[in-house]
């Protein structure tokens, strides 16, 4: 039986397996396979990703996965940020290696000794190029499919590095925008946060995440992106002699993005009947279901008619044996963004049945006015017109900590969720943080504001107990 979306973990399984997305029942903890339908919804958003980083001058390269320990630990506050995480390869066969290997767990460090080697003087800057890859980390908590895994696949990192902290900045603020533009184009929603110092990346100036809300109410980080500043250069010696006899360090930065990506789309978009993807993600953007009468009348009629349809408009037709019903079932499943009905009306006509998936009813019209391109764009702007009305409810502030828990959680102390902007300090924030999760400050804001969720950081129920009792002072 299906489950309803609100039973949010079952119907995530149910989803994985059904639509083929992928199979987490592998025998190491953390790592999954992923299947036919995943892959393809996968390198969709690998290729929505590679042409946006493309059009902005970031040239795509691949690194070796293993980093020697002499190499990896060179950068103290990665090393002590990373320590617990990393996967370490000792034995090479029965042989004991003379030098430890890392398995990434990022590429920092693989790829910014290169760097050093590249970089003799300013003209050598900049260097800006990206990877999709693999990486590892050994997550001890409890691991979610998807969100929390040991094997991250085909991560999507992009490193830079320039003379100038200005030019710098000015990729910064560009890496930024091409993550918006990127989410914009699926129709996800976000909050763009500059995350407090504790929760930066190991040897960031800064990190700037971007988080959306979970059918759960959690908030999930679904993209980082970080000013590194001279904290690698120098550990790695990307530099340069002055003409006053100085060494000048490069400035760098760093940004990628995850599966939590196709987390996000499925979790959503989907709905009670099973996915709902964007076009430029969906493996089949439209389908065409022949309906033939009563012990298949007026079956050669129909099925002409849907080869016809299927010759002129490059749309697959469905004529398996299933019943219509069965087949409405399992492409809403897949999350078609486009389902063409055809039956002896339409074939007599010369009209078309048109169901979208992101809108109730169906829509009738002529054969010449057949125009995929201009559904598929009603059907995501639909999709976004949801996301972003659904996000907006989860939403909310500037506002007091009271006003925001008593949003964040009803009468009966049960989570509801969201993200809030509240007044108050991190400090003053923190002191709840069984409760809650800090994400950081509102970007742009200079105002005493800190953006308040519940994220993937908590894995177990909590109460709200301790906020009636009369030492409970909100900010």
């Amino acid at each position: 039986m299906r489950p309803k979306k609100s039973e949010f973990t079952k119907w995530i399984e149910y989803v994985l397996r059904e639509a083929r997305i992928a199979d987490y029942t592998y025998p190491v903890k953390g790592c999954g396979i992923r299947l036919p339908y995943g892959q393809k919804i996968r390198l969709g958003v690998i290729e929505l990703m590679r042409r946006i980083l493309e059009e902005n001058g970031v040239e795509e390269v691949y690194f070796p996965t293993l980093i020697p320990k002499s190499v990896f630990e060179r950068e103290k506050e990665f090393i002590e940020g990373f320590s617990g995480e990393t996967y370490r390869v000792t034995h090479g066969g029965k042989e004991k290696l003379s030098e430890p290997l890392a398995l990434r767990p990022t590429s920092e460090t693989a790829m910014y000794r290169v760097f050093s080697k590249r970089v003799k003087n300013p003209g050598d800057l900049p260097i800006r190029i990206r990877q999709v890859a693999n990486v590892f980390r050994y997550e001890t908590k409890q691991t979610r499919p998807l969100i929390r895994v040991r094997e991250i696949t085909t991560f999507i990192e992009a490193h830079e590095a320039f003379a100038t902290r200005d030019e710098a900045y000015e990729a910064f603020v560009k890496a930024i925008e091409a993550y918006k533009r990127f989410f914009d184009s699926l129709g996800i929603p976000y909050v763009i946060s500059v995350r407090p110092d504790r929760d930066k990346f190991a040897g960031a100036d800064m990190t700037v995440a971007f988080d959306t809300v979970m059918p759960t109410g959690r908030s999930l980080q679904i993209g980082t992106v970080h000013f590194l500043g001279q904290n690698f250069s120098k550990a790695f010696n990307i530099s340069w002699g002055t003409p006053e006899g100085k060494k000048e360090y490069a400035r760098q930065i760093c940004y990628g993005i995850s599966e939590r990506v196709i987390m996000s789309i499925i979790a959503i978009h989907g709905d009670d009947y099973g996915l709902r993807l964007p076009s430029l993600v969906a493996p089949k953007k439209a389908i065409i279901i022949p309906i033939f009468g009563k012990k298949g009348a007026y079956k050669e009629v129909v099925e002409k008619y849907s080869l016809e349809l299927s010759e002129e408009f490059g749309i697959p037709v469905d004529l398996t044996p299933e019943t219509p019903g069965s087949k409405y079932y399992l492409y809403d499943l897949l999350g078609v963004p486009v389902r063409i009905e055809v039956g002896k009306k339409e074939a007599d006509e010369g009209t078309l049945t048109i169901k979208l998936r992101a809108m109730k009813g169906r829509i009738r019209i002529k054969r010449d006015e057949f125009d995929l391109d201009k559904l598929l764009k009603m059907n995501d702007e639909e999709l976004s017109r949801q996301a972003r009305e659904r996000f907006e409810g989860m939403r909310g502030g500037p506002m007091s900590f009271r006003e925001a828990i008593d949003r964040m959680y009803d009468e009966y102390g049960r989570f509801r969720g969201g993200i809030y902007d509240v007044y108050a300090t991190e400090k003053e924030a923190r002191k709840y943080s069984e409760y809650v999760d800090v994400l950081g400050k509102p970007r742009g804001s200079d105002e005493n504001i800190v953006r308040i969720a519940r994220s993937y950081r908590f894995l177990y129920t909590t109460k709200r107990s301790s906020f009636f009792v009369p030492s409970f002072n909100t900010p």
